[in-house]
C-alpha cells in the first residue's frame, strides 16, 4: 500500500554530515507521520526521530538533539534526516516509516511498534 524508498547513507568520517531521503512514489507523504530508525547487530531497532503529519512538529531522542534534523519538502514529496557531527556510535542501518493516519497520535513517537510501512534501510558507516 504504502512503499517508502530510502536513499542517502554512505560512509563518512567523524564530524562529517550526510542527509538521508525517504519517499513514497505514487502516494502523498505528508500527511504521515514519519519516524528514523537505526539498527546495529545484535540490538534492538531504536527511534531517533519524527516528524508530525499535519503541524510538521518533530522529536528527537536525546543522544542525537542537535546534531539531528528531520524535515519535510513537499515538492519532492520526501522527508530528510540530515545528520550532522557524526559519530562512531551512529554507525547503523537507518529506516524511516510511517505510521498510518488512521492511529496517528497528536505528537509522533519513536517506538518502532508504533509504525506501520518501513523503508528499506541505508548504511551509514562512520570511520576515521
Amino acid at each position: 500500500q504504502l512503499q517508502l524508498v530510502q536513499s542517502g547513507g554512505g560512509t563518512v568520517r567523524p564530524g562529517e554530515s550526510l542527509t538521508l531521503s525517504c519517499t513514497a512514489p505514487g502516494v502523498v507523504l505528508g500527511y504521515y507521520p514519519i519516524g528514523w530508525f537505526r539498527q546495529t547487530p545484535g540490538k534492538q531497532r531504536e527511534g531517533v526521530a519524527c516528524i508530525n503529519g499535519e503541524d510538521e512538529r518533530t522529536y528527537y531522542v536525546d543522544s542525537v538533539k542537535g546534531r539531528f534534523a528531520i524535515s519535510r519538502d513537499s515538492a519532492k514529496n520526501a522527508v530528510y534526516l540530515q545528520i550532522d557531527n557524526l559519530k562512531p556510535e551512529d554507525a547503523a542501518v537507518y529506516y524511516c516509516a510511517a505510521r498510518s493516519t488512521y492511529t496517528a497520535r497528536t505528537m509522533c513517537v519513536v517506538t518502532p511498534d508504533e509504525y506501520n510501512y518501513w523503508g528499506q534501510g541505508t548504511q551509514v558507516t562512520v570511520s576515521s
